[in-house]
Order: C-alpha cells, then sequence, then structure tokens
C-alpha cells in the first residue's frame, strides 16, 4: 500500500505544492485547509504522516498534534515553520512530532525528511509487531501438552515468570530448554527488555572472554575496533547461557564475579562497566557431577541454581505424542503447502512406542520430513523413517548370537546389517546430526555420507541443525 500522507495548510499554494511533489513520489495525498478539518478527516481515515503549517485558523498545528496524541494515535506528525518560528516548531517535536520543515521549502531535504520518517515508523511498527508476535509465540497456550509433568512445568513458569531471580533449566537435549526461558521471560516483566542468548558450546575458547564481556581496541590481534560483550548488550533484560556445562573454568570464573558483583571488565580494559541481568542457564550435563570431577565451580553452581527447572523427556510424557505429532503435521502443512490430512491410527502407534533419544525436537524433525516426502492424503507406516520402526533400544546381533550352520551365511549382508544399525545408532545419538555421528564412529565426513547413501539413510540425518 501506498504510504497516506495528511498536508495541513490553510495556504492553498502549499497544499498544491506538496500534493504535487507528495504524489510524484508515489504517496497517497490528502489535504485540509485548517486543523480542524484535519481532525475530521483523522477520525474517518487512517493516515501515516500529517504535515502541518503551525499557524492556522480555527485549530493550530499544536492544538491538531495535542488532540491526535490524546487520542492515542501514532501518527507521524511533520510540521512546517516559518522562519522565526522555530522555536515553536521545537516544542511541538517535545510534544511528539517527529521533525519539522521550514519554509520556503528546500526540495530534496524535504523528500529526505519524509521518506527517514515513514522508514522510521515502519521500522516501529515492525519492531512493535515482533515483540507482539514473540509474547503471543511463547504465551502458555501455545505450550503443547497434557501430561502431569508438562502441568508442573507451566505452573512453575507462571510462578518464577515475575521474580527476579536466577534460573538454572536442565534436561535432555531437544526437550525445550530454550522455551521455557522464552516462556519466563516474554511473560514477566522484563518482555520487553533484551533476551541475548550465548550458545557456550559454539564459541571458541580464545573467543569466549571478548564475546560475553567485550574487548578494547588493540587488546590482541584483530581487535581493531572496541567490541561491546554480550553482557552489555543484554543490560537491563536477560542473558541466557545455552549449554553452561561447556563453559571453560577459567571463564567460569568470570561469569561468577559478573553475577555476584553486577560489574564486568573488557578484555584489555581498566575500568568496571556496572551491568543489571536476570541470568538463565541451560545444560543438558550433570553439572553436580562435573563439581566431584572438578570441571565446573560450585560457586558458580549455587549463582546459577537458585530456581532449578527439569524439563522432562519426551519419554517422560508419551501422552503428548499424538497432540505434539498433530501439531507438527499441520505446521508443516502449512509451511510446505501440504495437505496431508492426518496421520494414520498404525502410524501413531509406531510414533508413541518409539523412544526419541532427540526428545521433542526429534519428533518434529521426524513429521517434517515426513511430510516433504509424501504424496498421499496421510502419514501410513511406511511414510515412516525406517529408523522409526526399528526403536534405538532394540539389542543388536553380536556375534556370539550369529550361528553359522551347515548352510552357511551371507557374512556381507550381516555385516552390512549390522553396520546399518550402528550407523542408525549414531545418527540418533546425535540427534541427526550426520557430522557428529562421523566422530561418534571415529570415521570421516566423507565415509560417513558414503555409508548413509549406501543404505538410504540419507533422510535421517541434516548437517545444518544444531542444538538447542
Amino acid at each position: 500500500m501506498k504510504p497516506r500522507i495528511l498536508v495541513v495548510d490553510d495556504e492553498e499554494s502549499i497544499r498544491e505544492f506538496l500534493e504535487i511533489m507528495l504524489r510524484k513520489e508515489g504517496y497517497e495525498v490528502t489535504c485540509a485547509e485548517d486543523g480542524q478539518k484535519a481532525l475530521d478527516l483523522i477520525e474517518k481515515k487512517s493516515f501515516d504522516m500529517v504535515i502541518s503549517d503551525l499557524q492556522m485558523p480555527n485549530k493550530t498545528g499544536i492544538e491538531l498534534l495535542q488532540e491526535v496524541r490524546n487520542q492515542n494515535n501514532d501518527v507521524l506528525f511533520m510540521m512546517i515553520t516559518a522562519f522565526g518560528t522555530t522555536e515553536t516548531a521545537v516544542d511541538a517535536m517535545k510534544m511528539g512530532a517527529y521533525d519539522y520543515i521550514t519554509k520556503p521549502f528546500k526540495i530534496d531535504e524535504v523528500r529526505l525528511n519524509i521518506a527517514n520518517a515513514l522508514k522510521s515508523r515502519n521500522l516501529e511498527v515492525e519492531n512493535r509487531n515482533l515483540k507482539k508476535e514473540l509474547v503471543r509465540e511463547y504465551s502458555f497456550q501455545n505450550f503443547i501438552g497434557n501430561s502431569d509433568p508438562m502441568h508442573r512445568i507451566f505452573d512453575l513458569i507462571k510462578r518464577v515468570a515475575q521474580a527476579p531471580t536466577n534460573i538454572l533449566i536442565t534436561g535432555e537435549s531437544g526437550t525445550g530448554k530454550e522455551m521455557v526461558a522464552k516462556a519466563i521471560h516474554y511473560n514477566g516483566p522484563l518482555k520487553d527488555r533484551p533476551f541475548v542468548t550465548v550458545n557456550c558450546g559454539a564459541i571458541p575458547e580464545n573467543l569466549m572472554e571478548s564475546e560475553m564481556f567485550g574487548h578494547k581496541k588493540g587488546s590482541f590481534t584483530g581487535a581493531v575496533v572496541d567490541k561491546t560483550g554480550l553482557f552489555e548488550v543484554a543490560s537491563g533484560g536477560i542473558l541466557f547461557l545455552d549449554e553452561v556445562g561447556e563453559l571453560p573454568v577459567n571463564i567460569q570464573v568470570k561469569l561468577l564475579r559478573a553475577i555476584q558483583e553486577k560489574v564486568i571488565r573488557r578484555v584489555g580494559g581498566t575500568d568496571d562497566i556496572h551491568i543489571d541481568v536476570r541470568i538463565m542457564a541451560a545444560t543438558n550435563r550433570n553439572l553436580e557431577e562435573m563439581i566431584t570431577q572438578g570441571t565446573f565451580r560450585e560457586d558458580l553452581f549455587y549463582r546459577l541454581n537458585v530456581i532449578k527447572i527439569e524439563t522432562p523427556s519426551l519419554r517422560e510424557r508419551k501422552d503428548d505424542i499424538p497432540v505434539l505429532a498433530n501439531h507438527f503435521l499441520q505446521k508443516y502443512n502449512d509451511r510446505l503447502g501440504k495437505k496431508i490430512g492426518k496421520i494414520s491410527d498404525e502410524a501413531m502407534e509406531i510414533l508413541k512406542k518409539y523412544s526419541y533419544p532427540g526428545n521433542v525436537r526429534e519428533l518434529e524433525n521426524i513429521i517434517e520430513r515426513t511430510v516433504a516426502l509424501e504424496g498421499g492424503a496421510s502419514i501410513l507406516p511406511e511414510s515412516l523413517p525406517p529408523f522409526v520402526e526399528t526403536p534405538s533400544g532394540r539389542k543388536m546381533a553380536s556375534s556370539h548370537e550369529i550361528e553359522v550352520t551347515e548352510d552357511g551365511i551371507d557374512l556381507d549382508k550381516v555385516m552390512g546389517q549390522i553396520e546399518k544399525e550402528l550407523l542408525i545408532k549414531a545418527i540418533h545419538t546425535a540427534n541427526g546430526i550426520k557430522k557428529r555421528a562421523a566422530k561418534l564412529l571415529n570415521i570421516s565426513f566423507r565415509s560417513m555420507r558414503y555409508r548413509v547413501e549406501k543404505y538410504n539413510l540419507g533422510v535421517m540425518g541434516d548437517d545444518e541443525v544444531d542444538d538447542v
């Protein structure tokens, strides 16, 4: 839609000039000769911008601005001012006008001011809508599940959302730890403040301190400018430390100081920077065991573990599998332009019996891939990836269980079956990420790709997927 602009001026020549110029720029233009007529138009029709003279009969530009603002209308105001009345225009800006333009007009300047004002408004509206969407997305209504473990999570989120205390979220990979953290954030008093995520396992150790606390120019090779750390970026809001168990011990010490004293110091800096951040941390590791092993500081653990939330595995909430599966079916129907009507009873039974080492994320991955490949009207057992019908917990054949009879055996076939099952188990342990599965099997990624293609396991792994 064309941006809609209302021009308000008691001089007909000014109105005509601005109308012609703005129409050439592609705007939809309406004109009014005084403030009262402009107000009548605003009540009947929405505008993106009002360009109004300051001095007019019936109602001045200032009075028009006041009345529109009293109606909570967020339309942009641009004031027209003549030489000598600039002070009044500045007063208008204090009341909420975006800017002012002076007569006689400099056409290029007017064009630029209007374009910048509309661009700023669009960004503001987009940001506001994004925040509303985030609040909606992470509302309690969007948490899927009616099992007892999920009800306990809902109740705990509601209770801790209003508290300023630090929170530790534990649970297996794929159980939605970050989603819980965001639900707490967007249902709490800091929902309009930053939510900054640090993936502690993804940042190289030599860059971790700089990423978290920032650095000063020249503090190390490559530090060509000052850098603001994520603690500062999150100030006033939430800093979410994902996979906090991966933090090196030397960074744990600095993190502990930041939490205790609410100050940080940039790499190469000498000044303390005060920060006001609520910390949420998540891990799929056993931090108490790491404390015993000396790889995680006990004092940091107690600072993070003020309130603990443990996200249940999908194995602990199997009653939620049908509703989750149908939710993902609808989601990927919409996203992929498919019209798959349902998951058959037989296929649903298979999904309910599967062990889900990758939890909810793995179930979503299975449904997404099935929807992408399915050409029929419903998901049947044969539509599902083969590994779902071969639960990862199934005992694999060992050499003493394979009998060599007088008729002999097909060694290549037997070894191939064992290799295939090992590949399936490794891919599941790695949550579908083939590069990680290759490391688990101590083979090269090229070799992994060859074997995946050999056994037609390509739908199982996605090298672009990563842990949440």
